[in-house]
């Protein structure tokens, strides 16, 4: 967490450095209502790095419809009351793009601010399908790849790659994104001949401990294969290592809200854990692009992108820069028409797809990360042999 941190106080330097300056009547605003503090800091940040990046190429490219990109801040403070103030805040300050946090929970109420005033608002990296049409409306995006799309991929790829046939499924109830992750995995299972579910429960985030549930799978005649772990921080990190203390030596799958390395030296010996990425930080990227975007990120900020969810950050400016030229102006309506009309759009972090029915991502190409006795890296990749169908996750 140390390390991630540190990159969130360069990127607050680097925000302020590029938000530096009243804006003109003809700048285009983009308002960031994001976590300047409390946990969600350390998710928005990252991202927010990211997006400043895209910002500055836009600008010293020539701008965007021939203006400059400035943007405002306020920050939600990790706090649903407050994110909703934030969002009016930067809606009062001229924001034609209204960012919010990664998480749906604590993005949404300034997303509804944005929807209420009729402007674009995009979640940093939130990954509910809540985080767009289904829970906020129809000029609301989310820059990343649904968390049923992180269970989905680990559950096929753990049958595919390594065999796994009996898996248990273990829900932190805490988020709609941990509560995502376990639909993809559900919504999966089906369609694995021969795989079985073995188990399952629930634990809370705040959980001290989880020993009961890990009796119920100590209980079982066998050990699964796989343990579907759909959790976040910081609680992941304790429920983690109850586990392996446990003596349980399964395979544990979870989603990417477990991204970078900033947190394994709490589990130094950790191994037999995956994750699905969009892009490695790590160096070993197989898209040379991307290990080049993390020199620059480096530069711009002083350290080294902290997890996947710095990309959807940058690939959230490009697409929405992208709508705006094509539409020929900011207005939400017509740049919803041109985000809608983007498939398979080409991006650094991947393609990007919205239609009138969903504005997020329903399949995706993963990078898959192993951590082997404390050290993540990338080992394959992975993308679903379908996609997760929109009346699925609507149901769900």
């Amino acid at each position: 967490m140390k390390k991630l941190l540190t990159g969130v106080a360069s990127a607050t330097v680097m925000m302020a450095a590029l938000g530096t300056g009243a804006a003109k009547a003809d700048d285009i605003i983009v308002g960031f209502a994001t976590a300047a503090s409390g946990f969600m800091q350390a998710y928005d940040k990252p991202a927010q790095d990211a997006a400043m990046i895209r910002i500055d190429e836009i600008n010293k490219a020539g701008g965007l419809l021939g203006k400059q990109i400035k943007t405002v801040a306020a920050d939600t403070k990790t706090d649903r009351a407050e994110g909703a103030k934030a969002g009016l805040e930067v809606i009062d300050k001229g924001a034609s793009l209204v960012v919010v946090s990664c998480d749906y929970d604590f993005g949404a109420p300034a997303a509804l601010a944005a929807e209420a005033a009729g402007k674009v608002s995009f979640f940093l990296c939130a990954e509910s399908i809540k985080a767009g049409i289904q829970g906020v409306g129809p000029h609301s995006f989310s820059a990343s790849v649904l968390a049923a799309v992180q269970g989905a991929t680990m559950a096929e790829w753990a049958y595919n790659k390594k065999k796994a046939r009996n898996f248990y499924r273990l829900l932190d109830t805490w988020t709609e994104y941990n509560k995502g992750i376990c639909d993809g995995f559900d919504w999966m299972m089906p369609k694995l001949k021969d795989a079985k579910l073995v188990g399952q429960d629930t634990f809370k985030n705040e959980d001290t401990s989880i020993a009961a549930q890990i009796t119920r799978i100590k209980s079982l005649p066998q050990q699964p294969d796989a343990i579907m772990l759909c959790s976040m921080m910081p609680g992941v990190v304790s429920a983690v290592k109850q586990i392996r203390a446990a003596g349980i030596k399964s395979m544990i799958l979870n989603g990417s809200g477990v991204s970078g390395g900033y947190w394994l030296n709490a589990t130094p010996d950790l191994s037999d854990f995956y994750v699905p990425d969009q892009g490695s930080v790590y160096g070993d990227d197989p898209n040379p692009a991307v290990n080049e975007f993390n020199k620059k990120y480096k530069a711009a900020t002083g350290g080294d992108p902290s997890s996947q969810y710095v990309y959807p950050g940058y690939v959230m400016i490009d697409v929405w820069a992208k709508a705006v030229e094509r539409a020929k102006t900011t207005d939400a309506d017509a740049v919803v028409k041109e985000l809608e009309k983007m498939k398979d759009e080409k991006t650094l972090f991947g393609p990007r797809t919205f239609t009138d029915k969903i504005h997020h991502q329903n399949r995706g190409r993963y990078l898959i990360t192993e951590v082997k006795n404390g050290k993540p890296g990338v080992v394959d990749e992975w993308t679903i042999s379908e996609p997760i169908p929109v009346e699925y996750l609507v149901k769900k």
